[in-house]
């Protein structure tokens, strides 16, 4: 069963919804984030990013970047930027990229479903990136950016989420990087039971991309139980603002890796141990057809490897994922990375960025990159079930949601 409440948000105007709407804050440095958010004194980057508005000196974690961060936040609701719906609703945010469409409901999720397990993450969080986002979420006492949830396909919630969409939205633009945002609020009391009713068919709810901010707010709830002296079931803070999405409509990018050094080998010798356990050849296709394939980019020129037989154990959901065959024949035992949490030889670069990037760093001067096939949605709820967690930058969701079209203060 998975419980879903409506709750009061803070909305941009409408004439204002495409310059407040913003990328997440985890998706932007702050020097790209300072430049997109130029010249916009409306855009959400203000309140997810607010060290774009201090010198660049200042420290991300210092006091005077939480302080902003609030401070710019009731600035746009005391200014009407945002304003609030006068009773509880739901939300339905739908996103378009090129022929690809996906649509979710905004809604508040149980924080105690999610220490139950009924909500279920596939990733390990930074500690150092929860305490940031707990202190944000304890200075603005809000939400400010939504959750990425998934839930397996449930075809009357389908339909009613396409009868609402029949409607003319209240938001419809498209912004800077060419995806369209629509959003339709629910405020009929007969459509919001309708959907609190169906959610309660769907057994459990997955954190597809927004793992720390979910660890905020369920931190958040935990110190508030603590103030308090109890569990505080009713407290707005037992909730946390998220859009689910049915997991049919969404799309995983592969999630690239890139090594600074060969770890002293020479470039025919890195081949030679490469073809241990991959054959190799060379190929003109840079992105991988099928899993289990890999693209290497070494000295100019592009490989295509193939796992071999017996290489991975294959009745292992976390050992059979692409990018842990990667690791465990190639990164950590020829490459020498065997942490890629911490090390610092390695990056990773989302698909979004294309082939191109990683071709880019490699004349810049990293030493080799990799092209993966993506992770599905299959694999992720496959792992998150077996209560595993993937290897770091297993998944790259696109679109990313926009921050800013829906807010949720938390006294209210």
């Amino acid at each position: 069963m998975s419980v879903i409440k409506p709750f009061c948000a803070y909305r941009p105007r409408p004439e204002l919804a495409r310059n407040v709407a913003s990328f997440p804050y985890d998706v932007l440095s702050s020097d790209e984030a300072r430049e997109l958010a130029r010249g916009n004194p409306v855009s959400f980057l203000h309140v997810g990013k607010p060290e774009i508005d201090l010198d660049g000196s200042i420290s991300l974690y210092d006091d005077r970047v939480y302080a902003r961060g609030r401070e710019n936040l009731y600035r746009m609701i005391s200014d009407g930027t945002l304003v609030r719906d006068p009773a509880p609703c739901l939300y339905v945010y739908q996103q378009r990229m090129g022929a690809h469409v996906q649509a979710g409901v905004v809604v508040a999720c149980s924080v105690r479903e999610y220490e139950s397990g009924l909500i279920k993450r596939h990733e390990h969080t930074r500690r150092d990136k929860e305490d940031d986002r707990t202190r944000h979420v304890t200075e603005t006492n809000a939400q400010a950016e939504p959750v990425f949830l998934a839930y397996r396909a449930h075809r009357t919630i389908d339909a009613l989420v396409d009868n609402v969409r029949g409607r003319p939205p209240v938001y419809d633009f498209v912004s800077t990087d060419g995806i369209g945002h629509a959003l339709w609020v629910v405020s009929d009391r007969t459509e919001i039971d309708a959907l609190v009713e169906r959610f309660f068919e769907v057994p459990c709810l997955y954190v597809a991309d927004g793992h720390h901010r979910t660890a905020a707010a369920v931190r958040h709830a935990q110190m508030t139980r603590g103030k308090h002296g109890g569990p505080g079931g009713q407290a707005p803070c037992e909730t946390f603002m998220a859009v689910l999405f049915p997991h049919d409509q969404l799309r995983i990018l592969d999630y690239n890796r890139l090594v600074k050094d060969l770890n002293g080998l020479t470039p025919d010798r890195l081949l030679e141990r490469v073809g241990e356990r991959f054959t190799v050849e060379p190929t003109a296709t840079a992105k991988p057809a099928a899993a289990r394939t890999f693209g290497m980019l070494l000295d100019g020129r592009w490989h295509r490897l193939q796992a071999r037989p017996g290489s991975f154990p294959d009745a292992d959901p976390i050992k059979r994922l692409d990018v842990s065959i990667l690791q465990d024949n190639l990164l950590a035992p020829v490459l020498g990375v065997v942490d890629p949490r911490t090390d610092k030889r390695i990056d990773f670069v989302g698909g979004i960025r294309g082939m191109g990037e990683l071709e880019r760093r490699c004349r810049e001067g990293w030493a080799v990159a990799f092209s993966l096939h993506p992770t599905s949605l299959d694999q992720l709820m496959e792992v998150a079930d077996a209560g595993q967690v993937m290897p770091p930058k297993s998944t790259w969701f696109e679109p990313k949601l926009r921050s800013g079209l829906t807010v949720r203060i938390l006294d209210e």
